[in-house]
């Protein structure tokens, strides 16, 4: 899976690389960006084990946001069928998620999994024709 392009490497003005703000002996801190990007990865890699012979070849992007403007509402991804490539919009989907109220109280964080894996779902459901919930039928389950 391609990131999104950033660099990991920051040099400003020729003074090397910077140390990390907690300090040198701790690892880098995880931002929304590496989250998002190893989420979809994740989720990705799920759906490529579940249908091998249907997503072989599919490439998959995150970027920010959609490189033109939208018409009337803000795309979440974009489904490239001839060159088999899904770009996901990372901004779009984190930003115009609107969860009802009740919902917001509780895991943040599985809040966002279930968002993100979500789009990656509707994403490839839309690739291969296929509605998102037959992709896996039993991955939302209770169990």
């Amino acid at each position: 899976m391609r990131t999104s392009g950033r660099s990991t490497f920051r040099d400003r003005h020729g003074r090397g690389l910077r140390s990390s703000a907690a300090g040198p002996h701790l690892p880098f801190l995880r931002t929304r960006l590496d989250l998002f990007d190893d989420l979809a990865a994740a989720t990705a890699s799920y759906l490529r084990e579940l249908w091998p012979d249907e997503l072989e070849g599919v490439v998959f992007e995150v970027a920010g946001v959609p490189s033109t403007a939208p018409d009337r509402e803000f795309v979440r991804w974009h489904v490239d069928r001839a060159t088999r490539r899904i770009t996901l919009y990372r901004l779009p989907i984190e930003r115009l998620a609107h969860l009802d109220e009740s919902k917001r109280q509780g895991d943040e964080e599985w809040q966002h999994r279930m968002l993100v894996e979500g789009y990656v779902f509707r994403a490839v459901g839309d690739l291969l024709g296929k509605d998102p919930w037959d992709l896996a039928p039993d991955r939302f389950r209770d169990r």
